[in-house]
C-alpha cells in the first residue's frame, strides 16, 4: 500500500473518532438538561400531592368547624323547644330542629368523604415521596455517569490531537493538502470502494480504475465526490471486486 494512502487512512480514523467524541460531548449538556426536567417534574409532582393534601385537611377542618356550629344551634333549639307555649311555636321550632339535623348529617357525610380522600391523598403523597426520592438517586448516577463520559471522551479527543499532529508530518504536504480540502468540504476525506461504488456518494468506479485502485498503490479520488478511495485489506469487497469490476 502507497504509504501515504496508509497514513491517510489512519489520520481519518482519528479524526472520525475524534469528531465522535467532540458531537458526543456535544450532546451531554441536553443529556444533562434532561435529567434537570425529570428532577423538576418528579419535585412538582410531589409539591402538587402535598399542596392537595394540605387543601383536603383544611377543607375537613372547615366542615367541621360549620359542623360545631350547626350542633350548637341545635343544642339551642332543643333547649328552647322545652320553653314553647303554644302549637305553632312548636311546629316552628321542630322544622328548625329537623334542618339542624339534617345539615348536620350533610357535614357528618362530607367530613367522613374527606377523611376518605385524606388517606388517598396521603398514599399519593407517599408514592411522589418513594418516586422522587427514586428518581434523585437515578438522576444523580445518570449524572455522574455523563461526566466520566465527558472527562473520558476530552482526553480521547485530546489524544487524538497528539496522534494527528504527529501523523501529520509523515504525510506529503500535497497529499495532506487534498485530505484537509476534501475533508473541510465533505466532512469525510477518505472512504471505502466496496462492490466496485464509493461507499460516500454511491458512485460506481470505472472497472479499469478499479482494477488499478485494487493495490491500493495511488491516491484516487472519486469522480464524484473527490473523496479518496482505498480497497479496504483483506474485506470482502477485496476478494469480490474481480469479478464485479467485469461486469
Amino acid at each position: 500500500m502507497d504509504a501515504d494512502l496508509e497514513r491517510l487512512i489512519r489520520l481519518q480514523q482519528i479524526d472520525s473518532a475524534a469528531e465522535a467524541a467532540r458531537r458526543r460531548i456535544a450532546d451531554h449538556p441536553s443529556l444533562v438538561r434532561s435529567l434537570d426536567a425529570r428532577l423538576a417534574s418528579a419535585t412538582a409532582a410531589l409539591d402538587d400531592a402535598r399542596a392537595k393534601l394540605t387543601d383536603n385537611q383544611a377543607a375537613r377542618r372547615a366542615v367541621e368547624k360549620d359542623l360545631a356550629a350547626i350542633q350548637s344551634r341545635l343544642s339551642k333549639f332543643k333547649d328552647q323547644l322545652m320553653e314553647v307555649k303554644t302549637n305553632k311555636e312548636y311546629t316552628a321550632m321542630q322544622k328548625e330542629i329537623e334542618a339542624a339535623q339534617n345539615e348536620v348529617r350533610r357535614l357528618e357525610d362530607l367530613i367522613l368523604e374527606r377523611m376518605l380522600r385524606h388517606d388517598e391523598l396521603a398514599g399519593a403523597q407517599k408514592a411522589a415521596e418513594d418516586r422522587l426520592a427514586a428518581d434523585k438517586a437515578a438522576i444523580a448516577a445518570e449524572r455522574t455517569q455523563i461526566e466520566e463520559e465527558t472527562a473520558r471522551l476530552e482526553r480521547e479527543v485530546a489524544q487524538a490531537a497528539s496522534a494527528r499532529a504527529r501523523l501529520v508530518t509523515e504525510i506529503s504536504p500535497g497529499v495532506l493538502s487534498t485530505y484537509e480540502t476534501v475533508r473541510e468540504r465533505r466532512g469525510t476525506a477518505v472512504v471505502e470502494i466496496r462492490s466496485g461504488y464509493c461507499t460516500a456518494c454511491h458512485v460506481r468506479i470505472r472497472p479499469q480504475v478499479a482494477n488499478e485502485l485494487r493495490r491500493n498503490e495511488i491516491i484516487y479520488q472519486c469522480d464524484s465526490c473527490r473523496r479518496i478511495l482505498y480497497f479496504p485489506p483483506l474485506g470482502p469487497a477485496s476478494a469480490e471486486e474481480p469479478a464485479g469490476a467485469g461486469r
